[in-house]
């Protein structure tokens, strides 16, 4: 219990110190990976990590695609 509590004050400390403007698409993937996680046996946080760098990784891809797009579009 004491370990948990622990480590939920410390992922608090760090959501809070993070910056906003990297959130794009690492809070939906934290909040599907970790349900994932927590399905697949109570790994939530491992989950909510992974989650939230293939949200990210996702979200850039995105970005860079749509840029391109509107780069095609422009010429």
């Amino acid at each position: 219990m004491k370990t948990q509590l622990i480590l939920a004050s410390v992922f608090a400390v760090l959501t809070a110190v993070s910056a906003p403007a990297m959130a794009k698409g690492c809070l939906k993937g934290a909040a599907v990976g970790g349900v994932g996680g927590h399905v697949a046996g109570h790994h939530g946080l491992l989950g909510a990590a992974v989650g939230c760098a293939v949200g990210r990784h996702r979200a850039n891809k995105a970005e860079k695609q749509a840029a391109a797009q509107n780069a095609a579009a422009k010429n």
